[in-house]
């Protein structure tokens, strides 16, 4: 049973989907939501009422009991309609609800949001902005991949971890670090739960979390946010092509799910599903990185062999590609100081990121993390990295350290390619970026 037809099972009441049946013909039902559209005349109102999922028409004819205050009805006004559900080809949908009474919860004065504006406008009325169709679409395909994470994880017999938003070093480089005044010390909004989870993978063993993290990064591309959804995995006794092979499984059973519970919501944002359906089908190739950099440069950039991959390079390298791929083992110099050295070729590390189809780039980062005292304190030397601030996180070295890996999904870049949104600010309900606090 979806979301939606168990809440208003409780309520008493029906959703539009529901009704819209031939089943539902003749049926006496109780609807509540927001005025869609109204079309008002002489003898006639149409209303057309919204719920989550979906609309539907409703009519009063003059002489009616309910025409008086069907005829007071404005755009987003919230109601519960109670009449008969008849069948007309004429009605969206095939089905029209012959009103025989209206409670108005809200009369809505002229609504502010119409055709035609700008993004700009659409996002400073963001809180308005989101009743419409294509919003509430992307919020629950959105619900249904944040409900698929913890299916996935649950059922690969993972731990739920929590671990502290205020942090007192850095996970990804202090360039990206909100600073804070904590009881006069300084601290840190967390960015990622990384070095905590290496900690508790030592009790557990397979461990994941779902929060959220900040980066400090002022870059204007269509796929950052400053505050972000991260769903961070950690693995003991676990190596980084191991590693591969569930972060493959989790985007496939994210999306197969997506596809069987919001067909309806795909279809109304247009979203062509043949590149979800070959995720699901295909294997994901695995591409060392000097591979993506030459397939980079068959399409024209100009990269040498340690060159960074962002946005625009990835872009042009994934969007010719129809199923995720992964970019593995990057030279040292282009990851964080916890990456495992890879043995056979110490100038680079056991890495991955798996990097969405379709020009959207990189929706996990992951790796093989590194396992001895000595080279953790190398690369943290290396790094310009202060030792006295990671001396617990030396100790999970000192004291029995494991084999382990992890690995974190951007949840709202995953979103953004599932929905093929433009850009990552429409992923979210209310996206923070350097530019956008309010609402």
């Amino acid at each position: 049973m979806s979301v939606e037809s168990y809440y208003f099972m409780a309520l008493e009441k029906y959703t539009v989907k529901t009704v819209k049946s031939d089943q539902s013909a003749g049926t006496k039902v109780n609807l509540v939501g927001f005025v869609h559209n109204i079309r008002k005349g002489k003898n006639n109102v149409f209303i057309m009422l919204r719920d989550p999922t979906g609309v539907i028409q409703c009519v009063s004819h003059a002489g009616d009991q309910s025409f008086s205050t069907a005829s007071m009805v404005t755009r987003e006004s919230s109601l519960e309609v109670s009449g008969t559900i008849n069948k007309d080809d004429r009605a969206d949908g095939g089905y029209e609800l012959k009103i025989e009474s209206i409670k108005i919860y809200g009369l809505a004065e002229p609504f502010p949001i119409k055709k035609g504006q700008s993004k700009v406008y659409l996002f400073r009325n963001r809180h308005l902005w989101m009743r419409g169709q294509k919003v509430t679409s992307v919020l629950k395909i959105r619900s249904t991949i944040f409900e698929s994470i913890h299916e996935f994880f649950v059922k690969e017999h993972f731990y739920e971890i929590q671990s502290p938003i205020f942090v007192g070093s850095s996970v990804e480089g202090g360039s990206t670090l909100f600073e804070l005044d904590y009881f006069g010390k300084k601290a840190f909004l967390s960015q990622s739960w990384q070095l905590y989870a290496e900690a508790e993978v030592n009790s557990l063993f397979r461990i994941y979390t779902v929060a959220p993290s900040f980066r400090a990064e002022k870059s204007k591309t269509r796929r950052h946010l400053t505050e972000f959804w991260h769903a961070e995995a950690e693995m003991a006794f676990t190596d980084n092509d191991e590693l591969m092979d569930v972060e493959e499984k989790l985007i496939k059973h994210i999306v197969k799910r997506v596809l069987e519970n919001n067909h309806d919501d795909l279809k109304r944002l247009n979203r062509d599903v043949s590149a979800l359906k070959n995720t699901i089908d295909k294997p994901f190739p695995r591409l060392k990185y000097e591979e993506v950099i030459d397939i980079a440069k068959k399409n024209g950039l100009e990269l040498t062999y340690t060159s960074d991959l962002g946005a625009d390079e990835e872009r042009v390298i994934t969007s010719k590609m129809d199923v995720p791929v992964f970019a593995t083992r990057y030279p040292k110099s282009l990851k964080a100081f916890y990456h495992k050295p890879d043995p056979s070729d110490p100038s680079h590390v056991l890495c991955n990121d798996l990097l969405a189809p379709e020009g959207y780039g990189e929706i996990i980062g992951a790796g093989q993390r590194i396992d001895d005292k000595e080279t953790l304190l190398s690369r943290l030397k290396e790094e310009g990295l202060n030792e006295k601030d990671y001396e617990w996180y030396i100790d999970l070295r000192r004291y029995g350290s494991i084999p382990h890996s992890g690995f974190g999904l951007g949840v709202d870049r995953l979103v953004m390619w599932i929905c093929k949104l433009p850009h990552i600010m429409y992923a979210v309900p209310f996206p923070r970026t350097p530019r956008w606090l309010m609402p």
